[in-house]
Order: C-alpha cells, then sequence, then structure tokens
C-alpha cells in the first residue's frame, strides 16, 4: 500500500510505502537480482547474459502509474492522495564489482544520455511534476542492492528542497536579474579555493555553504535547466566530471566510499523556470576515513546542519587528488 500524506505543519507530503518493508535486503553476489541472467544460473531481473545499460521498473516503487485507493479517506486537516508517478531502476553495468568511478568515460556518457531520455520521456507524463535521477551508494547509505545501479523517481509534485531551491534562486533572479547558480559558479571561479576540478563545460566545487565535509556539487557553466538542453559536447564533459569526482572520493582514503548522488533540474510541471539551473550535487557522509557524519538531534530534529570542517580545507584536499587523476 502506497499513498500521500499531507503534513500540515510543515506543508509538504509524505510517501508512505508499507509494501516496501519486503524488498530484497543484500543478498549474496551470486543471487544478485540486478547481474545478467547467465545460462542455468539463478534468474535475474535481466533476462539476458550480458548487457549495457538497462532500465527497468522498480519493484517496490513508493510511486506507480496506477496506485491502489488510499487507505483512509482525506479530512480538513489531513489530505490523503494516491500515490501516483513512477519508480524507476537503472543498471550502470552488468559488472557487479563495478561502480561509477570504474566506468569508462563513454559509459558515464551513456548513462548521462539515458538519464536525458528518462528525464524527457516521464516530464511529458501529465501526473509528473518533477523527475528526481539520483544514487544511493554503499550499505552506510541504507542501500538494499549492491549492484552499481541508480535510481529515478517521477513525483506528482515538487519535492520541498527543491521548491526551496526555486524560491530562493526566483528571489535572486527577480532581484539582480541573473540566476543565482550562474552568479555563484561565477565568484567561485574567480576566488578558485573552494574549486575541486574544471572542464570546458562544468566545475565541481565544495559548496561555502557544505553541509557535508566532502560534499562537492557540479555545475553546468552554461546556463542550462535540466539534462536534456545539454548539447552534446556538455553532455560528456559531464561523464568526464563526473568521472573525476567519483574516482576523487575512491582515491581520497584508497577505498570506494559512501555517498548519495542527486541531479537538481527545472521541474516538469508545464511551468517556465528561466532562474532554475541545473547541477548535480553529492553528499558523502564520511567526516574521517573511519568516522560517519550522523544527522543528530541539530540535523534532523531542527534541519540546522553543523559542519566540522571549513569548505576551502576539504576542496583543497580533494583537488590536489583531482588535479593528479
Amino acid at each position: 500500500m502506497s499513498e500521500l500524506r499531507w503534513n500540515p505543519i510543515l506543508r509538504e507530503w509524505v510517501i508512505t510505502a508499507t509494501h516496501r518493508q519486503d524488498r530484497t535486503f543484500l543478498p549474496p553476489a551470486e543471487y544478485c537480482p540486478l547481474c545478467p541472467t547467465k545460462s542455468g544460473s539463478f534468474p535475474s531481473e535481466v533476462p539476458a547474459e550480458e548487457y549495457d545499460i538497462v532500465v527497468f521498473d522498480n519493484k517496490f516503487p513508493s510511486l506507480q502509474a496506477s496506485p491502489p485507493e488510499p487507505s483512509l479517506p482525506s479530512s480538513d486537516l489531513y489530505e490523503v492522495r494516491p500515490a501516483v508517478g513512477a519508480c524507476e531502476v537503472i543498471l550502470y553495468t552488468s559488472n557487479h564489482h563495478y561502480e561509477l568511478a570504474d566506468l569508462p568515460v563513454r559509459q558515464v556518457e551513456k548513462l548521462v544520455q539515458v538519464w536525458a531520455d528518462r528525464f524527457q520521456e516521464l516530464g511529458d507524463r501529465p501526473e509528473v511534476d518533477y523527475v528526481f535521477i539520483f544514487e544511493n551508494k554503499g550499505r552506510e547509505i541504507g542501500v538494499t542492492l549492491t549492484h552499481p545501479h541508480g535510481q529515478i523517481y517521477a513525483y506528482p509534485t515538487i519535492p520541498p528542497i527543491i521548491e526551496r531551491e526555486l524560491a530562493g534562486s526566483k528571489q535572486h533572479f527577480d532581484k539582480h536579474g541573473e540566476c543565482l547558480f550562474c552568479r555563484i559558479l561565477r565568484d567561485e571561479l574567480a576566488d578558485g579555493r573552494r574549486i575541486v576540478a574544471t572542464n570546458e563545460h562544468f566545475a565541481a566545487i565544495v559548496p561555502f555553504f557544505a553541509r557535508y565535509p566532502y560534499e562537492i556539487h557540479v555545475l553546468s557553466r552554461r546556463h542550462a535547466e535540466c539534462v536534456t538542453d545539454l548539447m552534446d559536447d556538455e553532455r560528456r564533459s559531464l561523464a568526464e566530471i563526473l568521472k573525476v569526482v567519483t574516482q576523487t572520493y575512491a582515491r581520497l582514503w584508497d577505498r570506494s566510499i559512501p555517498y548519495i548522488m542527486v541531479t537538481h533540474q527545472r521541474p516538469t510541471d508545464g511551468q517556465a523556470y528561466p532562474h532554475y539551473h541545473y547541477h548535480v550535487e553529492f553528499y558523502p557522509p564520511n567526516r574521517t576515513a573511519d568516522k560517519l557524519k550522523y544527522l543528530a538531534g541539530s540535523e534532523a530534529g531542527a534541519g540546522a546542519y553543523i559542519n566540522d570542517t571549513h569548505a576551502e580545507e576539504t576542496a583543497a584536499t580533494l583537488r590536489s587528488i583531482a588535479s593528479s587523476l
């Protein structure tokens, strides 16, 4: 059972999806449901002995094209809606032991093309207001399958964090007549202290306001609202810098580290968003090689993040690694 429940205090929707309690949890590699189905072996979600990139509907979706009716009726205080939308899984490679950092640039470029394809198709659906592309990597993040993959949620509403970014960027645009993200990138490139890596079309920075010690934002140099706005050479540049960022993380402590990767782009609700800017954000939970940053009282209860480091210092560390790749 899945449904949308309205929180009238925070004025945001919460998705309940009780059937997800039964989803597959960290199976052994030989029973991975995301690996190819080899002859005579365990049947997986992919009925082929080899594949390049695969996209399919999540077996345990929080949002569905034809969701069930809510378990409770709406009241004048608590609104309830069907959890309409879509949840998809993207398999990056058939190799179970790879991760994004291991893929050749050409494969990452194909992945970006797939993002664009899915953004276009899902965003064209009248019930979808926002297409959210992301990756959860590592057991520390809570992943239930270790095969390299990402996900797409097609929401019937604009999620709260995106709403706040839209409001902030709109306020700056109305006041100054320019994109807030373009201004940030221009100032960061001029300053240089928080730059991790750059190429012709993208820049990776540790934001001045980083919430996680090794948080990185990747911004397009040209103003673009979504992945489908990117030209072919820009998509290749995005693939190149995503590989640099993930390889930098892998070499930070000479091992694979967990992270959340999210793409932020304009909504698909038919409105105009000239003030918004396409970017990718990475949130690694590590604050040191062997210590995690937990979202405790101040973060989880008040929404006020506490970062134990300065962005300038962690950016210098990451930049020294990235420049050696």
